[in-house]
């Protein structure tokens, strides 16, 4: 059986650590736990991680999540490649589609099924280890500016350092 590389656990329940330590040896040649979240960009800085599991709050009695979108933001500006996986009691659909949207890979719930954890994080770096075409890539970058510019071709177009025209025929190619 194949393993992944490297994952790292932050949570600031001890006996999540331990759970999931145990359940993801199988899995990975390396399984690191902090039950800080300051720690986690250092362990980050002293070797390669393949994937985090972000706890969502830290603080005792702090349930909206914010922490954990903050080290999400704080990982993703250090190790932009690096998936994070978001884990909270406390989940509910807005939570989780802002942990998305600031660049979560996925979110998952406690308490979780083992099998689906598994399954999810080996999803998640199958994914990243796929080789996408140019074309894949210049349509996706075309399709997010054009979003970000709320569909306005023209801004779009002067964000990708195009021309409209140029941006209208990448469009009808793609």
């Amino acid at each position: 059986m194949n393993k992944y590389g490297t994952i790292l656990i932050a949570d600031d329940n001890a006996s999540i650590l331990t759970a999931m330590r145990y359940l993801l040896d199988n899995s990975f040649n390396h399984v690191l736990t902090t039950t800080k979240p300051d720690d986690i960009l250092k362990i980050m800085a002293q070797q390669t991680v393949d994937i985090v599991i972000l706890d969502m709050n830290f603080t005792l009695g702090v349930n909206n999540g914010t922490e954990g979108l903050f080290w999400l933001r704080a990982i993703h500006k250090q190790h932009p490649q690096t998936p994070v996986v978001l884990l909270t009691a406390y989940a509910d659909v807005s939570l989780a589609v802002k942990g998305l949207k600031n660049g979560a890979a996925d979110f998952i719930t406690k308490p979780w099924d083992n099998d689906e954890l598994v399954h999810k994080l080996k999803d998640v770096l199958d994914m990243q280890s796929e080789i996408v075409s140019l074309d894949e890539m210049e349509k996706e970058h075309i399709r997010r500016a054009i979003d970000h510019c709320h569909g306005n071709l023209t801004q779009a177009a002067d964000l990708l350092g195009i021309t409209r025209q140029t941006l209208y025929n990448k469009m009808k190619r793609l």
